[in-house]
């Protein structure tokens, strides 16, 4: 057996709708299934083969992966999403006036922004579009 690729990420948020627009702006995703389970909206985005299950919890609060290692805990970093289009990406910054950080790495570039919870998320491009390391 052989995993073939990653299927999707189940995060928490905030609130569903605010969250599903965002990425549907700034990424492309689509909601392509949703419900209420337990009271509770979720909902599968999609983009591509790229998949994210979003559950709604206004009633939790965030800590980043920092926050939870200071308190003794594990936690997700960031999700990363690999994009091929930098022109386009560029005006996704400028027209969502993202806050960003941008890092240039060996065989690729970064940019890290936050989502409307504060999940943060590295937007990578790799140069050439191929994934490869030295």
């Amino acid at each position: 057996m052989q995993v073939r690729q990653l299927d999707h990420l189940n995060l928490s948020v905030a609130d569903f709708e605010r969250t599903a627009q965002w990425y549907g702006r700034v990424f492309g995703f689509a909601v392509v299934e949703q419900g209420v389970r337990d009271g509770r909206r979720w909902g599968v985005l999609r983009a591509g083969d790229a998949l994210l299950c979003v559950y709604e919890h206004p009633e939790l609060k965030f800590a980043d992966s920092e926050q939870l290692a200071e308190r003794g805990f594990h936690g997700l970093a960031h999700l990363g999403l690999r994009i091929t289009d930098r022109a386009a990406w560029l005006r996704t910054l400028e027209t969502e006036k993202l806050e960003h950080l941008y890092w240039r790495y060996p065989h690729s570039e970064s940019w890290y922004v936050t989502d409307p919870t504060g999940w943060e998320i590295e937007v990578a491009l790799w140069d050439n579009d191929a994934v490869r390391f030295d």
